[in-house]
Parts: structure tokens; C-alpha cells; sequence
């Protein structure tokens, strides 16, 4: 995969509404399911667009982005209070080991998906917390998104998480896009 990060001078686009198109904000909060009491962690994190939509549901959002301008743009639109920005990679994450009750990727799965990465998001969710997913497809015709030879498919996300002992609960995938439900290992 590519591996590359949004561009963070093109941080503006991350707030545009149309995003809603891949993945609305019902459907992600009700694929995180947080509860009032719930630690949830957003895995690039970017601008807030989805943390924004999950904080309400949860006691704390953590806002993990690789790029500290992200969160300097972030920042300016304005943080709920509940949310805490993390400067961090997904393979290097400054949590305990089962600290979170969630975690979440919105479009950025392929930016940071690599054995170490998914066995660093098992190791900080709780026995059975959820990573819910969802990001551009292999299967798309690349119409909006990353070039094809940067995504992974619904198949190959499926195996990764799977080979971190995760449990795949659900799986779809949808035009251009995938979504995956997982479950950490139980302990």
C-alpha cells in the first residue's frame, strides 16, 4: 500500500459535508455504539469531521493524528470538550493496554494499516472493544478517494484484523468504499 497522509494543506476538504455521502454520521455512531462512559479513540483523526459526531456519544474522544497541522486546524474550528488530541502513529499508540472501549478509522485505514498498526489497536482496546472501519475499496472504480494501488479491499482488511485475533462481525463493502465491524480479542 501506499502509505501516504492526507495532505494536511488540503485540510479544509476533510470539512466538507458530501463526505457524508461514504459514511453518514448515523451509521458511523451506530457501528461505534459508545456509551456515556466510554474512552473511544478517532485513528486519523484529521480536521474532527467524524470525532465531532461520535463526542456526544462518549466520555472521551481521542483525536489520534499523525500530523500535528491537522490538529492546529482542528483546534481552530474548535474542540468539543471531551475531545483530547493525540499526536501519534497507529503502530505507536500512548495508550494502556485495554484503555479503550472503542476505536475508529473514517477513510484513513489505508494510510496506516500494517500488521503492527492492527496489533497495536488490539492491544489498547478492551477484551471485545470494537474498531469499526470504513474506507475507500480496492473494489471502487476510484472516483473519489486514493488510487486504487493505495486501498485495501473488504477481503484483505477482513484477514488483517482477523489474523490480529480480532472477531469481523460485520462486513460489507459498498460503492467505492468498505466497512467492517470488529471485535478485539477477549484476552
Amino acid at each position: 500500500m501506499g502509505f501516504h497522509t492526507f495532505d494536511a494543506d488540503r485540510a479544509a476538504k476533510l470539512e466538507d459535508p458530501e463526505r457524508y455521502a461514504w459514511v453518514s454520521r448515523e451509521e458511523l455512531v451506530d457501528a461505534v455504539e459508545p456509551t456515556p462512559d466510554d474512552a473511544v479513540a478517532d485513528l486519523g483523526s484529521g480536521t474532527g469531521f467524524y470525532t465531532d459526531d461520535v463526542a456526544p456519544h462518549a466520555e472521551t474522544v481521542y483525536g489520534v493524528d499523525l500530523q500535528a497541522e491537522m490538529h492546529a486546524a482542528y483546534r481552530e474550528k474548535g474542540l468539543p470538550e471531551n475531545v483530547e488530541l493525540v499526536e501519534s502513529d497507529v503502530a505507536d499508540l500512548p495508550f494502556a493496554a485495554g484503555e479503550l472501549d472503542a476505536a475508529f478509522s473514517t477513510m484513513t485505514f489505508h494510510e496506516f494499516a500494517d500488521d503492527d498498526a492492527i496489533a497495536e489497536v488490539a492491544r489498547v482496546l478492551r477484551a471485545e472493544g470494537r474498531f469499526v472501519v470504513f474506507d475507500w475499496s480496492a473494489d471502487g472504480d476510484a472516483a473519489a478517494g486514493p488510487p486504487l494501488d493505495e486501498r485495501y479491499d473488504l477481503a484483505d482488511a477482513t484477514a488483517m484484523l482477523e489474523g490480529a485475533g480480532f472477531e469481523v462481525v460485520h462486513g460489507t463493502t459498498r460503492t467505492e468504499t468498505f466497512a467492517v465491524v470488529a471485535l478485539a480479542p477477549r484476552g
